[in-house]
């Protein structure tokens, strides 16, 4: 009799999952494009021209449409329901087929979301070596994502298609590397050695090119320099954090232009961190300790910011990663809200 209950109790049990299921299949996938820009919060404030539309955010699989599997269910009925969701997310991306990686060292691995397959994956080893501190991402030829991991001192690789990461030899001994970017015209990568307060440059085949910057104030010298973007022009922006500046670079790493000090106002820096320009040539510094994004021209004209400090929607505490596609949809990592957020460059196209 007691077999025959708990059989009962199991089939009844199944069968509730399944119908749980077919109804997660409902869920709507998050795209990210301008049309899911809210009308309510745009920046900057009226009556002027708004230029920045809030679209969204997320911490979890769940918010952006990606149910649990049958099989997954079943597994968590006996073992305990299994949570992921983002600690200390630090750096964002978004490959070309609408997948998003976010660096957490939080739990010290890469929260992949695939919106369009309905899949989470957490990457948190390479062989038999756990991740410590992943930081930064950029993206190959193939659509393979690179990042860095600070505490390894090692650069590291997901393949399209790869459930794992794989070790890149650069034959370099890196001492914290942290930002990293990818030039598809050239295939070079450069990656920043915040330590040694310069910037390296590797080729396709991975072998080392050249390294420029030393720990300076001049033109050229970095102090602890941080993230890296390199835009559709070879040029290189690299977010000088403790100068509190950013530094524009030729791609063979001859200086170009500074912008930015230290200060307390609009315009000024206190912890520039994540960096990345649009298509339109507008730069991002994310600005850690002033919990915003600021946005500038070439010139290092100061045009707006966006957000402040805050837990609410739109507002971020401590963020550090930038990422903008070419869709004008502009993700950020607010580290200590424990979430990625979404914005559209909704002004002129100029």
């Amino acid at each position: 009799m007691f077999l025959k209950r708990s059989l009962a109790f199991l089939m009844l049990t199944l069968s509730l999952i399944w119908l749980g299921s077919l109804h997660g299949c409902s869920a709507p996938v998050k795209s990210f494009s301008p049309e899911h820009a809210t009308a309510d919060k745009i920046w900057p404030a009226a009556p002027a021209k708004p230029r920045i539309a809030y679209g969204g955010g997320f911490s979890s699989p769940e918010q952006l449409g990606i149910e649990k599997s049958f099989f997954r269910k079943v597994i968590e009925f006996f073992s305990g329901e299994e949570k992921h969701s983002l600690v200390q997310p630090m750096a964002v991306t978004v490959d070309r087929d609408n997948t998003i990686y976010v660096a957490d060292p939080g739990v010290n691995g890469i929260h992949r979301f695939d919106v369009v397959n309905n899949e989470y994956k957490l990457i948190n080893k390479v062989g038999d070596t756990f991740l410590k501190t992943p930081v930064a991402f950029t993206q190959g030829f193939k659509g393979e994502i690179y990042f860095t991991d600070s505490s390894l001192g090692k650069v590291f690789v997901i393949h399209k298609g790869s459930d794992v990461a794989e070790e890149v030899n650069f034959g370099f001994d890196f001492r914290q590397p942290t930002g990293i970017s990818f030039d598809p015209k050239t295939g070079w990568l450069y990656v920043v050695d915040t330590a040694r307060h310069l910037v390296t440059v590797f080729d396709k085949r991975h072998d080392f090119i050249r390294a420029f910057g030393k720990r300076g104030k001049g033109d050229g010298e970095f102090n602890f320099p941080t993230m890296v973007w390199v835009n559709d022009k070879k040029q290189v922006l690299v977010s000088d954090s403790l100068n509190f500046r950013v530094q524009i670079f030729q791609q063979n790493g001859k200086f170009i232009s500074k912008f930015g000090k230290r200060g307390e106002g609009t315009g000024l820096h206190s912890r520039p961190k994540g960096i990345a320009e649009d298509r339109y040539g507008h730069i991002y510094v994310v600005d850690a300790l002033f919990h915003t994004v600021q946005m500038f021209d070439h010139d290092g004209n100061f045009l707006l910011n966006f957000g402040q400090q805050g837990q609410q929607q739109g507002k971020f505490w401590l963020p550090s990663g930038i990422f903008v596609r070419n869709n004008d949809a502009i993700f950020v990592a607010d580290t200590h809200n424990h979430r990625v957020q979404v914005f559209y460059y909704i002004g002129e196209r100029t």
